[in-house]
């Protein structure tokens, strides 16, 4: 079992040279500078490595990036291998970021929260409290004084 040290250095080392791979070294089309690798993981025992990528464009070019990555699979493993002078270069599994569709639902409902809250905003421009504007008691009032009355008359 390697440390986790050397597996997060492992796994920083592999981000890097796939996405300098995949920048100037891969003449696949469906590869362009749309692609995007956000985050590499490695298991404990350095055997597996997760590329996390995002894709810039609709869902005919998330497929076709996914396909281009699986072609270019055993390139991309070999210049890893290459660089990481590891006695088992790790094998490379591409997995879809889901970060950017978490972030878009994220802004979608604070969008709604703003448009909700904008409307209750309009709603109280013009209206006046059902009561008191200040509901609280305050020491000294009437309210207080007629209590203490009937306190002290009934001892």
């Amino acid at each position: 079992m390697a440390d986790n040290a050397r597996a997060k250095r492992l796994a920083d080392l592999i981000r890097e040279v796939v996405a300098q791979k995949l920048q100037r070294g891969i003449k696949d089309p469906r590869l362009g500078s749309h692609v995007t690798i956000t985050d590499t993981r490695v298991t404990g025992d350095l055997r597996e490595a997760t590329v996390f990528y995002t894709v810039y464009g609709d869902d005919e070019d998330r497929k076709a990036a996914a396909a281009g990555l699986e072609s270019a699979k055993g390139i991309l493993r070999s210049e890893v291998g290459r660089a990481a002078g590891v006695k088992f270069t790790p094998t490379l599994t591409f997995v879809a970021d889901a970060l950017p569709d978490t972030a878009r639902t994220i802004e979608d409902l604070l969008d709604k929260a703003r448009t909700s809250d904008a409307k209750v905003r309009e709603a109280s421009a013009g209206a006046s409290y059902a009561g008191d504007a200040d509901p609280y008691r305050k020491p000294g009032s009437a309210d207080e004084t007629d209590e203490t009355k009937t306190d002290e008359t009934t001892e």
